[in-house]
């Protein structure tokens, strides 16, 4: 079963390492992630990683060794920036907004919410210098299969997934339960006022308040749709029933 996160006295809390701290919180700081940090439920801070450089022009990239196009962000200062935001002792997760990195998916972002929070390293130029990563111990988490200027629209991809999902953020808790991804499937279609539309009507079944029909057809309509169009989803998910089924019998 997957864990929930649980409310605590200790709010939920992120650091962003970023050479551009002024982007945030920017999103973070409006709708259900910006009530929150405002009512404290979980916290955030920014490090400029430039307050670790120590030459008057406040470099932070080096040339790529080997040669090549670009600038890597050098080990030496933005280790600095890794130690001052993330003690030997601090429990939260150290982790590198990386193209390369694992695939961000619901249930990591589960995994995530269910901690303390998190330590964020967002690259820039031709990524960071490999180094800080093996001698951190940094876990590269990747957004999609693309590539950004920077890891700091990644961070608040993951932060936000992340926050909306705490304890007292969402109004109606169990509707997280029916979205994308957290059932091992997309979700199925939502409809509201008014009844018809350019000539297109509300299914009646969603009309007939017969609670078990709906749930049937909103799990057939999620079943199909996955299918037709994450078929990478649709082959996970039956082989997850498959082992219940074998297990059950």
């Amino acid at each position: 079963m997957t864990p929930e996160p649980q409310i605590g006295s200790t709010p939920w809390r992120a650091s962003v390492l970023t050479l551009f701290p002024e982007m945030f919180p920017g999103p973070l700081g409006a709708s259900l992630a910006g009530s929150a940090l405002k009512e404290g439920i979980w916290a955030l801070e920014t490090v400029d990683i430039r307050r670790f450089a120590r030459d008057k022009h406040r470099a932070v990239d080096g040339s790529p060794s080997g040669g090549g196009p670009g600038m890597v962000m050098r080990a030496d200062i933005l280790g600095r920036a890794v130690d001052a935001a993330h003690g030997a002792d601090d429990p939260r997760p150290l982790i590198y907004l990386s193209p390369r990195g694992e695939r961000l998916t619901q249930s990591l972002v589960r995994e995530i919410a269910c901690g303390p929070g998190l330590v964020a390293v967002c690259g820039r130029f031709e990524g960071i210098d490999e180094r800080v990563i093996a001698a951190r111990r940094v876990r590269e988490i990747s957004v999609g299969d693309y590539v950004l200027s920077g890891g700091e629209v990644a961070a608040f991809s993951l932060l936000d997934a992340a926050v909306r999902i705490l304890p007292g953020v969402v109004g109606a808790p169990a509707s997280l339960n029916e979205e994308s991804f957290e059932q091992g499937l997309l979700e199925y279609p939502q409809y509201t006022r008014p009844q018809s539309w350019e000539g297109m009507e509300i299914p009646a079944v969603l009309n007939s308040g017969h609670h078990a029909k709906i749930k049937a057809w909103r799990r057939a309509q999620a079943e199909k749709i996955t299918k037709m169009r994450r078929p990478d989803l649709w082959t996970s998910y039956q082989a997850a029933h498959d082992g219940v089924r074998k297990k059950d019998g």
